[in-house]
């Protein structure tokens, strides 16, 4: 199919195929020798492609797969060099390759050290391959070149297999009815560019581990308030996942901010989580419903404030939860910490959501003990 006789396009949005070659395949340690862009949108197709001086040599099985040399990149622009015109010939469009995360990888890092933030939205052939063709066991560009008819002109080239992603893109649109094929575009993309302040650099200093969140829209009205094992996953999820429902993706459109806080265990995150969504009422939330049966205050049954341990399973770091008068105070890594904790803490009211969780535990044989105990005295089981 020719460029000229291409049907009406999966996408109304400008587009960019992209191969890079490099020196190896860590991002951190490796570095990239050359670029190749294929560029379509309103204006047409456009071509474009450097060599990059990597600043490091080049080994021999990749100068024998590429047959990019050291002498050819020596005297060729280094990244920082390109790093300004290149950026303003991807930014703001879909950026389409194949094994996307490998090219997007590369360019993300190699534009954050020439003081640039790339976060395109992403579209990765394979997974767009494998969605739309899931008998084939095969998805490689190899594979699309045999099974597609591509015409390869240099394989292992970055404008060569660039221009072989463009072929496949416009293969697609004889292949796949246009709506089945924006359909899979929609659930294969990777949504990288978020809203407000909220970037990929910013994900990844969220907790790992056990922790709550809150989303916040116009305004800083809360949307919604989550909690998770794996709090930095989760938000990579509702944020950028490829497999979101259409609720996520709704939600995803409203949020400029997000917070969150590690709780240092499960039954903290759904404490604090419970406490966050009655502070907050996040329009995303449904309420806990309150029954006739429930107490709008219930006694204490301990002589003061409580403290339970609670170990997180992929660090194994501890965590002390205080508890007082039906209310959470927080959690601190040790004992001594969460006297302090509570010390520094305020005088709250009765909280329902804290009530039912711990009723429920302490039923189930939660150990807790008295917050003045020394940290080697032994717990109870307290009811």
């Amino acid at each position: 199919m020719s460029e000229q006789s291409l049907p009406e396009p999966a996408l109304d949005v400008p587009i960019v195929f992209v191969d890079l070659e490099t020196t190896g395949g860590s991002t951190s340690e490796h570095r990239i020798t050359e670029v190749g862009v294929v560029e379509v949108g309103p204006a047409g197709v456009s071509r474009w492609s450097t060599l990059v001086d990597p600043q490091q040599s080049i080994p021999s099985f990749i100068q024998q797969l590429t047959g990019i040399t050291n002498a050819m990149v020596r005297g060729a622009p280094t990244f920082d060099e390109i790093a300004p015109a290149l950026f303003e010939r991807l930014n703001g469009k879909l950026f389409i390759a194949h094994n996307a995360s490998f090219d997007r990888g590369f360019l993300r890092g190699e534009f954050r050290r020439a003081g640039l933030a790339f976060d395109p939205d992403v579209l990765c052939t394979v997974r767009l391959s494998r969605a739309l063709f899931p008998a084939e066991k095969r998805h490689g560009l190899d594979a699309l070149v045999e099974r597609h008819g591509l015409v390869p002109s240099d394989r292992h080239r970055a404008l060569a297999d660039a221009d072989l992603i463009w072929q496949f893109w416009q293969r697609l649109h004889g292949l796949v009815p246009l709506d089945v094929l924006r359909g899979q575009i929609e659930r294969t993309t990777r949504r990288y560019r978020l809203a407000g302040d909220i970037t990929e650099d910013l994900l990844d200093t969220a907790p790992a581990g056990c922790g709550v969140y809150a989303f916040y829209g116009e305004g800083d009205f809360p949307l919604y308030v989550g909690r998770s094992v794996r709090v930095r996953q989760r938000l990579r999820s509702h944020l950028t996942g490829e497999r979101r429902s259409s609720k996520d993706i709704r939600l995803a459109q409203q949020v400029r901010r997000v917070e969150w806080r590690a709780t240092g265990g499960e039954l903290g995150a759904m404490l604090a989580e419970a406490q966050w969504i009655a502070t907050l009422r996040p329009g995303h939330n449904r309420l806990p419903r309150v029954t006739k049966s429930d107490p709008a205050d219930a006694p204490w049954p301990f002589q003061g404030p409580v403290v339970f341990e609670e170990r997180e399973e992929a660090s194994q770091a501890r965590a002390f939860h205080v508890v007082d008068r039906w209310r959470y105070v927080g959690h601190a890594p040790s004992l001594a910490q969460a006297a302090e904790l509570y010390a520094s803490s305020f005088a709250g009211s009765f909280e329902l959501s804290t009530y039912r969780i711990l009723q429920s535990h302490l039923a189930r044989g939660l150990r807790v003990m008295p917050l003045s105990v020394s940290s080697d005295a032994p717990a109870s089981s307290l009811a």
